[in-house]
């Protein structure tokens, strides 16, 4: 089995030093096509974000509000003195759902997105990540205009399409894993996916807001015709862009007819300094050798842990704000859209400083993700009083009063303890054998 340098490189090996002994010149960030291509990722991880989070906000303006109060008559704060009025005369439907209805309309997504997690990767890997992920945003949006269609016909409805959004949205992620497995130098690493993963955040902070504004001023039924009909476009432009080659696969860079100016140098750039990274076997995956890798197992708790208390913020703090806080619609979004401005402000200083430290050969890259990821899972994880599992939501929403739903907030911090444990102990900074053989025994 033969063997590239990166099987035997140690984890602690800085990555300048790697750089520097195979003299890899660095290409010009300005206007190069691997900041380009950050760019556009970017733009469409705001599309599909603004896609996936405007029903939380939304929920809180489909629920008929006299049911909704007789469920939840014991308040933590006192009832808001003179809140603000609709600006319109409410036409949209709405509907008497229970808590555990409104727990499994607000998870369904999760469980359609969980499907095409690992499939996406293997099709991208194999097919290119262009049209995947353009394709899936493309049926993101179709299921975002059909969701009041959904609701009107019932809840079983409304959870079937929100479960074929996330299929359709589950494989953006891992399309974009798998081109910057092949775009992104190490020493860029950082900056290049907080960049594309900023959207994210980006679309959050506008959609939530945003969604509150729409439901005030018209009704509910516009936040998904504004959003679907708006982002509609992007499929088409994200799947074909001139002048930014997407046509890449795991064994590196392919170019295309239309490729940049700049391509030359930045193609040399980035194959120098991915040599030791890349696999060339493609279309053989070693599926043992990935479920048995220790290192691979700690970043599948550590994300688990992280997405347990990220995805039940961004589900259910609307619904928090409302029924236990009091707010408005008008309130609800823009203050349940505060910690993603945050986090846009600290992902980016995160980003550069990451690399900064790695660049400088002054911090380990295994030291920067374990440091990093400590801070981000246990200091700010004990903060916020809304972090439980969606599949869950309905055993909490249906509780009285404060104390019964503290018991979730404790289970949540000790998952985030969970996982950055885990990490903190198994978890490595290097690339893995198994990801760089050029050949395998099929025993593998």
């Amino acid at each position: 089995m033969e063997r590239y340098g990166s099987d035997t490189e140690r984890d602690d090996t800085p990555l300048l030093q790697r750089a520097e002994e195979e003299r890899v010149q660095r290409a010009p960030a300005c206007g190069s096509s691997r900041y380009g291509l950050a760019l556009l990722s970017s733009f469409g991880f705001f599309v599909v974000y603004s896609l996936r989070v405007n029903l939380s906000v939304a929920m809180v303006d489909m629920l008929n509000n006299t049911q909704s109060n007789t469920n939840h008559s014991s308040s933590v704060c006192p009832a808001h003195a003179n809140p603000p009025r609709p600006k319109h005369n409410h036409t949209a439907s709405v509907y008497n759902w229970d808590s555990e209805t409104q727990g499994w309309i607000l998870g369904s997504f999760f469980y359609g997105y969980i499907l095409t997690q690992i499939l996406g990767g293997y099709l991208a890997g194999r097919w290119g990540p262009k049209w995947l992920m353009g394709l899936g945003i493309l049926g993101t949006v179709f299921f975002t205009l059909l969701t009041p269609v959904a609701a009107d016909l019932g809840a079983k409805y409304l959870i079937a399409v929100r479960v074929l959004e996330g299929i359709g949205e589950g494989v953006t992620f891992p399309a974009m894993y798998t081109m910057w497995a092949a775009w992104a130098p190490p020493l860029e690493r950082s900056r290049l996916l907080t960049i594309s993963y900023i959207g994210a955040q980006l679309g959050t902070v506008v959609s939530l807001p945003l969604s509150g504004q729409i439901c005030f001023y018209l009704d509910w039924t516009y936040v998904f015709y504004v959003f679907g009909k708006t982002s509609g476009g992007f499929a088409s432009v994200g799947c074909y862009r001139p002048g930014v080659v997407c046509l890449v696969d795991v064994s590196g860079l392919r170019q295309s007819e239309h490729s940049p100016t700049d391509l030359r140098a930045g193609e040399l750039y980035i194959t120098n300094s991915l040599k030791n990274e890349l696999s060339t076997s493609a279309g053989y995956i070693p599926w043992r050798a990935i479920l048995t890798s220790g290192p691979l197992w700690a970043i599948v708790v550590a994300h688990f842990s992280y997405n347990w208390t990220f995805y039940t913020l961004l589900t259910l703090l609307p619904t928090y704000m409302k029924e236990v806080l009091g707010f408005s619609i008008k309130q609800n979004g823009l203050l349940s859209a505060l910690p993603y401005i945050g986090c846009v402000v600290f992902a980016v200083l995160s980003g550069q400083l990451a690399d900064y430290l790695r660049e400088t050969w002054l911090v380990r890259t295994v030291t920067v993700r374990k440091v990093f990821s400590i801070v981000g899972m246990l200091v700010f994880s004990w903060e916020s009083p809304t972090r439980l599992p969606p599949f869950l939501a309905w055993w909490a929403q249906s509780s009285q009063g404060p104390s019964p739903n503290r018991q979730f907030f404790y289970i949540a911090a000790g998952i985030n303890l969970f996982g950055a444990t885990v990490y903190t102990l198994f978890g490595r900074g290097g690339v893995q054998p198994w990801a760089v053989h050029t050949s395998y025994n099929h025993g593998d």
